[in-house]
């Protein structure tokens, strides 16, 4: 039996292990890297061990220093989550080497599976349909669009698209580096692109005696970058379609007995809307979205993974699934910028309505799975996932209303995130419909579909909102001969003023409390001001804000949506002002590789350089035609947020 389980992962996973841990009296230890060493993973463990470093490379894709770690805390088991290492046979045969329990499936399960051209193959001997690999030496216009795609990894990494035979080179290259830099090595192959597929996976569990669960589907058809950002069970597709499930179900089993599966384990499948699938990879481990599952079968599958590695065997068959759940993953990451990651203090983190945190909610209600807190900070490092957020119920429809409301509700403060993108699309007809597929971004419209909840109205009164608070805050805040707040003003009848800028958008706030109330904003009075928190009745209406400030930023909260407001100060400062035409770094990250040098010249869209950060490549192009007057940065080189990486100057200036 299990007495002490080392989890080889960071945040939300690890956090999420601990929990069944915790139940089954199993004592838990964490590794961390210096990065984390403050997050809330590390302080719920009984124990934890420091990994020197900040980067994967150095920190937790480091199977030697792990499988010391286990041995300094006593562990007898490792469980790896997922990504990292909990895809490497090798760190698997190191850790059953070492004496210690694997919690996954067999080295050489891994090995068959790690591989997506060997899998491939081995799928289509068992039966299980397959897209066939393209050479990309005889690729022709008529094979196009075709996807370049990792062998050795998932979640997205190291895949690229390619709709022109003009672009496959480059594309190539470019999975091939963030294949490499993610997972270690640059193997890359070519299939068949549907832009329109639904991405419909079966979670299988097999213990060591034979048996064989498929426990249900999920369908994940909602990405962005390839990778998910909203998961359900049961799928909308194949409750459509009569006899698919079953289909789906042997395809499956067939793929984990075809390797001798034992462990948690999932087989990903591509379907069109008639109900045809084909075999896209399978992964051997526990997937982040594997709580859509508990909460519609009630098991914990952590729990099971667990028994299986200590020699339990399965029931014969697992429990029908009930109900309907729908998971969201919570990215600190601006859909309106590419995806943009973003990192920084999480100052405040308050997710309303939740029952359960790791666990199954009895009946319906909001499940909680996050690896952050208040106070926590998003490391640049690491995937930028904050949280999922997972709701449960009887009918789907219900689901996404209440997942929707919570959202809106959530109080995120310090980093931009995704979440009035998630609102959207939970809300989105097409989405209730469960029209839904790997092309929805699109379908219907990125720009629309990131559009902020909060409307240009609710913007307008909660800058308002802001000002006044920020106003009762200085009022609270001053003193009169040390002891008593003051209430007193030099000239009594001056408007007070406050800029701030939403987005790219300022707003220019003129108010006075008077006697006979707030001047100059009709059909606007004020019911209440204090610093946390103003009510005002807006035509009659009662209208709440809550108001938090932190170096600058107002964050105000409302029942349809939030809004980040910056201050803007009165005078600038000299020493943040930049030249014309200079490109700043837009994430704390690393140069991986610079395309220019300076005096080249470039055309608008030209990619300039690559920025390695949160576990992606992000392309830098120049903004406009002109010279690369200034290169500021090489590869390699460590950038913080901010820093001039380049200036494009037009070709007139430089005559």
């Amino acid at each position: 039996m299990i007495t002490t389980l080392l989890v080889a992962n960071r945040g939300e996973i690890a956090r999420r292990v601990f929990r069944t841990c915790r139940t089954l009296g199993i004592a838990t230890v964490a590794v961390y890297s210096d990065a984390d060493a403050d997050v809330p993973h590390v302080r719920e463990a009984d124990a934890a061990v420091r990994l020197p470093g900040a980067s994967p490379a150095d920190t937790y894709l480091r199977a030697d220093l792990i499988v010391d770690a286990a041995r300094v805390s006593g562990a007898d088991a490792v469980h790896p989550g997922y990504g990292f290492l909990s895809e490497n046979a090798e760190f698997a045969r190191a850790v059953v080497k070492a004496g210690l329990t694997w919690v996954g499936p067999p080295p050489e399960a891994i090995d068959q599976m790690g591989s997506k051209i060997e899998s491939k193959r081995l799928m289509a001997e068992a039966g299980v349909p397959v897209l066939t690999g393209l050479d990309p030496e005889s690729l022709s216009d008529k094979d196009l669009p075709v996807l370049v795609k990792a062998s050795a990894g998932g979640g997205g990494r190291g895949m690229r698209v390619v709709n022109s035979l003009d672009d496959l080179s480059a594309r190539l290259a470019d999975a091939r580096a963030e294949a490499a830099s993610a997972f270690g090595d640059d193997t890359v192959f070519v299939e068949p692109y549907l832009a329109t597929g639904r991405h419909i996976e079966v979670q299988v569990m097999c213990d060591q005696h034979g048996t064989v669960w498929a426990v249900g589907e999920r369908e994940c058809s909602i990405q962005r970058r390839h990778q998910k950002i909203i998961e359900e069970s049961p799928s909308p597709l194949v409750e459509r379609i009569p006899g698919m499930r079953e289909e789906l179900f042997g395809a499956a089993r067939a793929a984990a007995r075809a390797i001798a599966y034992v462990g948690a384990g999932t087989v990903e499948f591509l379907a069109d809307d008639a109900g045809r699938f084909y075999f896209l990879e399978m992964n051997t481990r526990l997937q982040v979205e594997h709580p859509v599952t508990e909460c519609v079968t009630g098991l914990d599958l952590v729990g099971l993974q667990l028994g299986v590695a200590e020699g339990r065997p399965l029931p014969a068959d697992p429990p029908p699934a009930q109900g309907h759940a729908i998971e969201v993953r919570l990215y600190a990451e601006d859909p309106a910028a590419d995806w943009r990651p973003h990192s920084g203090t999480l100052h405040r983190f308050e997710v309303p309505n939740v029952a359960t945190t790791f666990a199954v909610p009895l009946g319906a209600g909001i499940r909680l799975d996050s690896g952050v807190d208040s106070g926590t900070v998003v490391s640049p490092h690491y995937d930028p996932m904050l949280a999922k957020v997972i709701s449960v119920a009887p009918s789907r429809d219900v689901a996404a209303r209440a997942l929707a409301s919570t959202l809106t509700r959530a109080k995120v403060h310090g980093v931009t995130t995704n979440r009035d993108l998630l609102v959207n699309v939970l809300t989105h007809p097409a989405f209730l419909a469960g029209d839904t597929d790997t092309a929805f971004f699109d379908r219907h419209g990125l720009a629309e579909l990131a559009t902020p909840l909060a409307t240009p109205d609710t913007v307008r009164l909660a800058a308002l909102a802001a000002a006044l608070a920020d106003g009762a805050a200085n009022r609270a805040g001053a003193r009169v001969l040390g002891r008593m707040p003051s209430g007193w003003r030099n000239v009594v009848a001056a408007p007070q003023r406050k800029r701030f800028l939403v987005g790219d958008t300022e707003h220019d706030i003129t108010y006075r409390l008077g006697r006979d109330g707030l001047v100059g904003h009709d059909g606007v009075r004020v019911v209440e001001v204090r610093p946390d928190e103003v009510v005002l009745d807006v035509d009659g209406l009662l209208r709440r804000f809550d108001v938090s400030r932190y170096q600058g930023v107002s964050y105000v909260s409302t029942a349809t949506g939030s809004v980040a407001l910056t201050e803007v100060p009165r005078f600038a400062d000299p020493a943040t002002q930049v030249a014309a035409g200079s490109l700043l770094a837009p994430m704390p990250g690393t140069v991986v590789r610079v395309a220019v040098a300076a005096g080249d010249r470039v055309v608008k869209g030209q990619p300039l350089l690559w920025l390695e950060a949160m576990k992606m490549q992000h392309q830098i192009d120049a903004p406009a035609d002109g010279v690369v007057t200034e290169l500021g940065v090489g590869a390699g080189d460590q950038v913080e947020v901010g820093r001039v990486l380049a200036v494009v100057s037009a070709e007139e200036e430089q005559q």
